[in-house]
């Protein structure tokens, strides 16, 4: 295993204590300032964090940002929208979430993570990122770094602690980052997490704002199956050079200067599997800028046994499945503060893997089609039945 796929348990938190009455300047006092992460334009997918355990894995997510008022009167009024109607980000004033009630924050919002009773945490991991350039344009010093408070608790200040992936261009300027919150997520277990200071930009342009957060927890439990868990991590544009297929095991960076040709799709291949057959496995996936109701995103999956089959569901169907979700086989699972359906450009969602794994499987070869060149994917994670 690759040193980007161990988990170390190691993250960086530093305790603020309830931020109402302190001014931001005060969150990271410059005896305490670090340096911004390093920034690349694109971050080939790796391996992050892999077992073989009794346990699965569970997500808390929200998007950080919704609609205000229409910028287009011909499109669906904003409650619609908010409630599941299909609308794109362009078509509104876009404005920041805010649950906390604390006006030295912005754009909280909080999430419910479901660990199972008993369960054991083994690893934990932050992932954060939206589009700097709306009408208030957003610095991008700032993209390594969120605010999280715990259930119940006080805002914690946690930094990026790898290469963040930051692309200007296509009309956007789009970036994601992560950090291992491990420590914290062990601590404190489920709840309702919240998550705020997303280094997003609001108001409305022709591309349009968006963001959000995903904690994904791989948790070890010894009454579930025993299961491979894979959690694979990354920044790249779809909608670009099919040729160029991502490799989940392959460590190497991008050269930032290799130019690609516009076309029309990416490919993640995860070896290394042993799924008997007719197993029952999960996908989730992380993306950024796929819009509800334009068709031409799509999500298909080929078995090492030959067998292929289009993911999807009742929410998410095959041939618009970025289409600003946060599901679970096409549910809502778990709370949200705000709760909106349409979610303008944040995805995070679970899909079925179990018609794939009918015969078993060694390998899964993913292939993300896009509807443009403004889409962006950062998280695949699976959990597959394994072989006893």
């Amino acid at each position: 295993m690759s040193e980007a796929s161990k988990s170390t348990g190691r993250g960086t938190f530093r305790t603020l204590g309830t931020l109402s009455g302190l001014g931001l300047s005060l969150a990271l006092p410059a005896a305490t300032a670090v340096s911004a992460p390093a920034e690349m334009p694109e971050i080939p997918f790796t391996h992050r964090y892999q077992a073989v355990q009794h346990g699965g894995f569970v997500r808390a997510s929200n998007s950080g940002i919704s609609c205000w008022r229409r910028v287009d009167p011909d499109v669906e009024p904003c409650a619609d929208v908010r409630r599941g109607a299909a609308a794109v980000n362009s078509n509104f004033d876009m404005l920041y979430s805010d649950v906390d009630r604390d006006p030295n924050t912005y754009n909280a919002t909080r999430a419910e993570l479901l660990l199972p009773p008993g369960a054991r945490v083994t690893y934990a991991r932050l992932y954060w990122g939206g589009n700097l350039r709306v009408g208030e344009q957003k610095p991008p010093e700032d993209n390594g770094r969120v605010l999280v408070a715990e259930p119940g608790g006080s805002y914690k200040d946690v930094l990026a602690d790898t290469k963040v992936g930051h692309r200007d261009g296509d009309e956007s300027d789009a970036y994601q980052a992560s950090a291992d919150v491990t420590p914290l997520v062990r601590r404190f277990g489920g709840g309702l997490w919240t998550v705020a200071q997303l280094n997003i930009a609001k108001g409305s342009s022709d591309v349009g704002a968006w963001g959000g957060w995903t904690l994904v927890v791989a948790y070890e439990k010894a009454d579930e199956p025993l299961r491979q868990l894979s959690l694979w991590d990354g920044f790249t544009a779809l909608g670009e050079d099919p040729e160029a297929d991502v490799d989940a095991g392959d460590d190497d960076d991008l050269d930032a200067d290799d130019a690609r040709p516009a076309d029309t799709g990416r490919t993640v291949e995860l070896t290394g599997l042993d799924v008997p057959a007719r197993g029952a496995g999960r996908v989730g996936v992380v993306g950024y800028d796929g819009d509800r109701g334009v068709r031409g995103d799509s999500l298909t999956v080929t078995a090492s046994s030959g067998r292929r089959t289009n993911i999807g569901d009742a929410e998410n169907p095959f041939n618009d499945v970025l289409n600003s979700t946060i599901t679970d086989f096409g549910r809502s699972v778990f709370k949200r503060q705000p709760d909106y359906m349409n979610n303008l450009g944040y995805d995070a969602d679970v899909f079925d893997l179990g018609p794939a794994l009918s015969e078993g499987a060694r390998s899964l070869r993913f292939r993300f089609g896009a509807e443009n060149q403004g889409q962006f994917l950062g998280v695949l994670f699976v959990q597959a039945d394994a072989r006893r």
